[in-house]
């Protein structure tokens, strides 16, 4: 099976601080699990557009969730709700006012090298 190299363009990133943090999703049952993301990786963070390159991607359907851990601490900060208090942003979908997207509305097809921009 062929594996492709899948470019996340994150636009406008406000800081230098911490890094930029994706994850790359490839069913509605794991979608936003972070015990089961199927592939991860983050670039520090720079003010204006980071680009996180991830490798081995095979062909099929997937969702990108990402965040801007700016304190650097390797997780996605939330207050007593679970909001979260840092930056998050998803592959073809916002945030919605009760809660995250679906995985259906964020999903798109890898069939090559495929590049998304998501903007923070």
């Amino acid at each position: 099976m062929s594996q492709h190299t899948l470019t996340v363009n994150v636009t406008n990133v406000p800081s230098e601080k911490g890094n930029i943090n994706v994850a790359v999703y490839n069913s509605d049952a794991t979608f936003l699990s972070f015990d089961d993301v199927f592939k991860a990786d983050s670039e520090p963070a720079k003010r204006g557009t980071v680009i996180v390159k991830i490798d081995g991607i095979p062909s099929g359907e997937y969702a990108i969730a990402l965040y801007h851990d700016e304190n650097g601490n390797g997780k996605m900060d939330t207050n007593w709700l679970g909001i979260p208090k840092e930056k998050v942003a998803f592959s073809n979908a916002k945030m919605k006012t009760f809660g995250p997207p679906k995985y259906e509305e964020c999903a798109f097809e890898v069939k090559s090298d495929f590049e998304i921009e998501i903007d923070l």
